[in-house]
């Protein structure tokens, strides 16, 4: 007695190697894209450095209020660099029919889009992890009497959150280019958002304000509680709102047209 033949499974939407290392290529390849995320790097620790070594011996504070949170001055330069690294890194994806020769190498656009984000993301991960070390390490190192030290209590906690925070304003700038197919558009919308606008409603609405992305993810980097959110509660809030800008990347990726 003959057995019906199995139905075939359906494909694994999980990044294979293959993919993943077709789409470091991608990266690696653009000089715009490789050089927006060294860009991370050069912006952080150069602005960190140039700043405390012009301020840093002046008086106490003179960096701002919170000294654990000033040694992480430069990051408000290196996001602008992430963001720019994170929309490049899909943008390039909706010029010249890229996506549908994408689509063509790997089908699955799942698997596709995963594999794509674990990428930017890793990478901004391990950069983000470098610069943040290298930022407190080198712009303490010339602070003087006022320098923190790395035992000094919530200062790794902050040298590791601010590599988390560079990663989810990385991702958070991918999955929004995936929604709006436009790199321009992304880097004109959030670079405001992050820099100008998020301070201007914070202080118009009051309290909310603590929940605008970056306000949320900085208070990794703080030495104190500022307001309701703690430093990984806080983190946590800026996840979320990058998490709904993947998972709308995704839908979009999967439901539009190549």
């Amino acid at each position: 007695m003959t057995t019906a033949p199995s139905a075939p499974s359906a494909p694994s939407a999980l990044p294979t190697l293959p993919v993943l290392h077709s789409e470091w290529i991608k990266i690696r390849s653009l000089r715009g894209t490789f050089g927006a995320l060294i860009a991370v790097f050069v912006a952080t620790v150069g602005i960190q450095v140039l700043t405390a070594a012009a301020i840093g011996r002046a008086e106490e504070g003179s960096m701002g209020e919170d000294p654990l949170l000033a040694a992480f001055y430069g990051l408000n330069f290196g996001q602008i660099a992430a963001i720019v690294f994170g929309a490049n890194a899909l943008s390039v994806e909706f010029h010249n029919a890229a996506l549908r020769t994408s689509l063509t190498a790997v089908p699955h656009r799942t698997r596709f889009y995963l594999s794509k984000m674990s990428v930017v993301g890793g990478l901004a991960l391990a950069m983000g992890q470098v610069t943040g070390f290298a930022t407190f390490v080198a712009g303490q190192a010339l602070m003087g009497p006022y320098a923190l030290e790395t035992g000094d209590p919530g200062t790794v906690r902050a040298i590791v959150g601010s590599g988390l925070y560079l990663t989810v304003v990385t991702l958070f700038a991918a999955g929004l280019t995936a929604v709006l197919r436009s790199g321009m558009a992304v880097t004109s919308l959030l670079i405001p958002l992050f820099l100008i606008v998020s301070f201007l409603i914070g202080e118009a609405v009051g309290g909310l304000g603590q929940y605008m992305p970056d306000r949320a993810g900085q208070m990794v980097m703080r030495s104190e509680p500022h307001g309701d959110l703690g430093p990984w509660n806080g983190l946590g809030v800026m996840a979320l709102w990058a998490a709904v800008a993947v998972v709308a990347g995704w839908i979009a990726v999967r439901r539009r047209d190549a």
